[in-house]
């Protein structure tokens, strides 16, 4: 799960970013509207968390002006304005869910599992491939209905390979996957990550094998 983080206050943008990495999501910060439009027009999130009192404005006005050029990404709002008219205020106005502060990050992970339900994005339930079954929503594997754990990078990157399984990603769309805009990749990070899955899933006789495609990206291929 990739979610764009409006945030004007670092020590609670870090805090999140940190708490929700353990559940496996991957966060771009920002904390101006104008840099949250042009990320939203660089890169596809599963979901937006908006403030509401930036830098440079309102953040609900960044909600309509999303809809308009059709970016119907769903967005929770995150703020200490939490009183009724102004829960009414967002939702009016096309939030899809307002949390008020403090929340428990728990309650925001369920709430964001919550609006990607619903359609059009609708997450797919599991994807089967050879003897595994994943979740890529609350990023679950098992092998012969058997859970399968294994660190939360490695577990993006199959999620990324077996959401194409059969298809090759590219190297750029994986590291995407594992990393946010922000993180300074090594050159041969995602390699070792692929290296480390791909002896997992043999270890395990998961029925896959992950296939590198010469100088474009890799491939999830069922046994």
């Amino acid at each position: 799960m990739r979610v764009l983080l409006v945030e004007d206050e670092r020590e609670m943008a870090a805090a999140l970013a940190a708490a929700l990495a353990k559940q496996g999501v991957i966060i771009d910060h920002t904390r101006t509207l104008t840099d949250a439009f042009e990320l939203t027009r660089q890169h596809v999130y599963d979901a937006i968390l908006l403030d509401r009192r930036l830098p440079d404005g309102e953040g609900l006005s960044l909600i309509p002006r999303l809809r308009k050029g059709g970016n119907d990404t769903p967005i929770i709002v995150l703020t200490a304005r939490n009183e009724p008219k102004e829960r009414i205020e967002g939702l009016d106005v096309g939030a899809d869910d307002y949390l008020g502060k403090p929340f428990l990050v728990d309650e925001l992970m369920a709430r964001l599992r919550a609006v990607m339900r619903r359609p059009p994005h609708l997450a797919e339930p599991e994807i089967v491939v050879g003897r595994m079954t994943i979740d890529p929503l609350h990023l679950g594997v098992t092998i012969d209905d058997v859970p399968f754990e294994m660190p939360r990078r490695e577990m993006l990157v199959l999620v990324a390979l077996a959401k194409k399984k059969g298809k090759t990603v590219l190297r750029s769309v994986l590291e995407a996957a594992v990393y946010n805009y922000e993180s300074e990749i090594q050159s041969n990070a995602l390699d070792a990550h692929i290296s480390r899955l791909r002896k997992r899933l043999l270890d395990a006789s998961a029925g896959v094998t992950v296939h590198n495609i010469r100088g474009v990206g890799y491939l999830l291929r069922e046994d």
